[in-house]
């Protein structure tokens, strides 16, 4: 299944952004001192059309950056191969893309721009800011993201008539899924790396096992899948939703079965190249009964770190701002307008959220609130928080409409449609590597 599943876990603490607030020194320091050719060397050539050591290297620093983790400049230079070859894939969508004359507007660029920084907590155009401060160019970013957008729209024609579900399908789907109730179901990510050639296994197994260990050491999954995983479920974090075993690889099936929540496994050949998956939960096919909170909440941020013992003039303020907030809010587009006044550093909705799913803390402070009535004003070490119910509703989460299932075929159609369109052009490619 490829379906984008956000949770979004509010706590009490500062809401923690999934891409570090700053790149570790270690990470800087990589991303600063990539073993480097001249940056107009030619790696590759694609169809007559070239790509540089410079588009490699800032491929590699966005790497370094997004795990926020220590990354020695010797192991980016063996990521270099896998690397060059993701490069070429998406030089090989590109042309298709523009071959078939499909246009991928700014606004859309910008908009997938600005829900990567929604989801992790950052301001309008603190993406860009943090990957200029960094010394990698937008532009890379930017080119992959327009690229998936335009294969997004390829597949959408190459699929054509093929990609309408037919109410028999959908029927068929609701007897399977009748028949395994009470069965396990598990809320999966991945990471595909791909090397469907035999001779280039080493070197995708090597990506791979560099992304395991930048991964066990913190760096968020959603982000990296977003920016290396060579499966459409790049597009939202690589998150396959809630699948059931007989809708994952084989081999990945028996993984997940004996995997803890959390986990991160190690590479797990399968077709086409290797998958790295994380198990985020288990549930029962058929009942995942739950309540589920709408919310929305105000952040006064911090100008300093706060010291409680010694708060500043300017955090007093915050407190009092949130503390007035906190008795005269009525309604929750109250609590939005607050939030934006003081600067929309962190969303005001931050989506959805089960109740079981917070912490011991703030299900005790959410449990009991009535809609339409805030939280105290909070303190966390960076600012004070304001949250607001919106809507409590109480849902079987594991229960699938007709909708769900067409969107689950669907999802699984485009992947496989996308891999072999991408073997295709591969074939047909002339493709000239340069040492």
């Amino acid at each position: 299944m490829r379906r984008a599943v956000v949770a979004i876990l509010l706590t009490a603490a500062p809401l923690a952004s999934a891409w570090p607030a700053t790149a570790s020194k270690p990470a800087a320091a990589a991303a600063q001192t990539m073993p480097s050719a001249a940056s107009d060397d030619i790696v590759a050539v694609v169809n007559g059309e070239v790509i540089t050591r410079a588009e490699v290297d800032n491929r590699a620093r966005l790497f370094a950056l997004t795990t926020g983790q220590d990354i020695a400049p010797e192991t980016l230079k063996l990521l270099r191969p896998q690397i060059t070859r993701q490069l070429i894939d998406d030089r090989l969508r590109m042309q298709e893309i523009q071959r078939r004359k499909i246009e991928v507007p700014d606004i859309d660029v910008a908009h997938a721009i600005a829900d990567i920084e929604r989801r992790n907590h950052l301001p309008a155009g603190g993406l860009q800011a943090k990957l200029t401060g960094q010394g990698v160019s937008p532009s890379t970013l930017i080119s992959q993201i327009r690229t998936q957008l335009g294969w997004t729209r390829v597949l959408r024609q190459e699929l054509s008539e093929r990609g309408r579900i037919t109410p028999g399908e959908i029927a068929e789907q609701e007897k399977i899924f009748k028949r395994q109730t009470g069965q396990p179901q598990y809320r999966v990510g991945e990471i595909f790396v791909a090397a469907e050639d035999p001779s280039r296994l080493n070197d995708a197994r090597k990506f791979a096992d560099t992304v395991i260990k930048q991964l066990r050491a913190g760096a968020p999954f959603g982000i990296v899948a977003a920016e290396f995983s060579q499966s459409q479920t790049a597009l939202e974090g690589g998150s396959l939703g809630w699948v059931r075993a007989d809708q994952l690889d084989p081999p990945v099936a028996a993984l997940v079965a004996q995997m803890p929540a959390g986990a991160i496994s190690n590479p797990v050949k399968v077709a086409g190249g290797f998958d790295v998956v994380t198990l985020e939960e288990k549930r029962t096919v058929g009942s995942d009964l739950a309540t589920v909170l709408s919310l929305r909440q105000a952040f006064f941020p911090f100008s300093t770190p706060l010291d409680p013992a010694n708060p500043t003039e300017q955090q007093k303020k915050a407190l009092a701002e949130g503390t007035e907030l906190s008795k005269s809010a009525h309604s929750c587009d109250a609590v939005e307008a607050a939030n934006k006044a003081a600067g929309s550093v962190r969303a005001a909705d931050p989506g959805q959220v089960r109740l079981d799913h917070l912490n011991g803390p703030m299900q005790q402070l959410l449990g009991p609130l009535a809609v339409g009535q805030a939280t105290k004003a909070l303190v966390t070490n960076d600012g004070i928080l304001v949250v607001m119910v919106c809507a409590r509703e109480q849902k079987n989460l594991a229960a699938m409409t007709r909708e769900d299932i067409a969107n689950q075929l669907l999802e699984e159609r485009v992947e496989l449609a996308s891999r072999q369109l991408q073997q295709d052009l591969k074939r047909r490619a002339l493709i000239d590597m340069r040492s």
